[in-house]
């Protein structure tokens, strides 16, 4: 593949136009803007807690809960299961995304401070 269609492609103008946006700022805005940054990576974590933590909640009235779910032959635990894992799977694809754009931007920042 050229060089030329790889510096097209929409993953590499994007982080193109973030490093540009910071390079725009000074020293003292981008290191709060880092800062910033550093605090929503390290608070992204809590969507893995919340997955974890349902089931433990759940585990608190099962036996409620499994009469909800399995009485007279229902069906209710397939759709009960579906939208858990359906929700469950959302919420760690968004985490790990938003932990992957928030290193993309801490690293950029740290490379122009040092170049600066």
């Amino acid at each position: 593949m050229p060089t030329a269609e790889i510096k097209k492609s929409r993953y590499l103008q994007e982080t193109h136009a973030i490093k540009v946006f910071y390079e725009t700022l000074d020293k003292e805005t981008l290191q709060l803007i880092y800062y910033q940054i550093a605090k929503e990576k390290n608070g992204t974590g809590i969507i893995p807690i919340l997955a974890t933590a349902i089931p433990w909640l759940l585990f608190l009235f099962a036996n409620p809960l499994e009469n909800f779910l399995f009485h007279d032959g229902s069906s209710n635990w397939m759709i009960f299961a579906f939208l858990y894992l359906v929700l469950l799977s959302i919420s760690l694809i968004l985490h790990f995304k938003e932990k992957a754009w928030a290193v993309v931007h801490v690293e950029i920042i740290q490379d122009i401070l040092a170049e600066r």
